[in-house]
């Protein structure tokens, strides 16, 4: 092991992990609006609308992040749309991890108890107000736990990007082991980077969830 290689190539390491945070905290916050879009649509939407909805979200977990990602970057361009790496990655890391939120948001919607909703008609509250200030809060309290486990895991996966050219963290490492034939030592400091970054995570999952989250 190469001790003194690791310390120079640290700064590229750290600059690629600037794209991997990135990439992770705007796809998780696009994950996060839209999964509860999606919930609430299949929630109050008519039948058909919350059908369809559903059967996108299937197709969506069905099938592969990384032939999601080629899709994105690859195949839209010839529709018209081509994207940067970084917003073709953030995309489908967003709509991909929605399709999950989506379900732990609903699991959080179906244990509000059925007598906030009555309440909240009896009382005749608009259908924003009982969303905003009955449900949601209830129904997001609960589900914070496994909401975090979503954003370590979108973490976990954003080495995919690697494969539309982000120059994300594997990326970066990739590049120096192969310019300097030294894979053991770059390869090396990814996974303690992804451990301390993963940790980190952990740690702020679990003070929210003492904080915030329904007992």
């Amino acid at each position: 092991m190469d001790w003194d290689f690791i310390v120079e190539a640290m700064p590229a390491l750290l600059a690629g992990l600037r794209y991997t945070v990135l990439a992770t905290v705007m796809g998780y916050a696009l994950a996060l609006v839209l999964g509860l879009v999606v919930a609430m649509v299949r929630k109050g939407a008519p039948p058909t609308v919350a059908k369809t909805v559903f059967w996108i979200m299937e197709f969506i977990r069905c099938t592969p992040l990384l032939v999601q990602l080629f899709f994105v970057f690859y195949v839209l361009p010839s529709a018209g749309i081509a994207l940067t790496p970084l917003t073709a990655g953030v995309i489908a890391l967003g709509v991909h991890y929605a399709a999950y939120t989506a379900e732990v948001y609903r699991s959080g919607l179906d244990g509000v108890p059925k007598g906030q909703w009555e309440a909240a008609r009896a009382l005749s509250l608009p259908g924003v107000r009982t969303w905003t200030s009955v449900i949601l809060p209830q129904a997001i309290r609960r589900v914070i736990p496994a909401l975090g486990n979503y954003l370590i895991a979108m973490f976990k996966d954003t080495p995919l990007l690697f494969a539309i050219t982000v120059p994300e963290l594997l990326f970066e490492a990739n590049r120096l082991g192969g310019e300097n034939f030294k894979y053991l030592e770059t390869i090396s400091a990814v996974g303690v980077l992804f451990i301390v970054v993963s940790v980190l995570s952990a740690i702020g999952i679990r003070f929210l969830e003492r904080r915030y989250a329904a007992v």
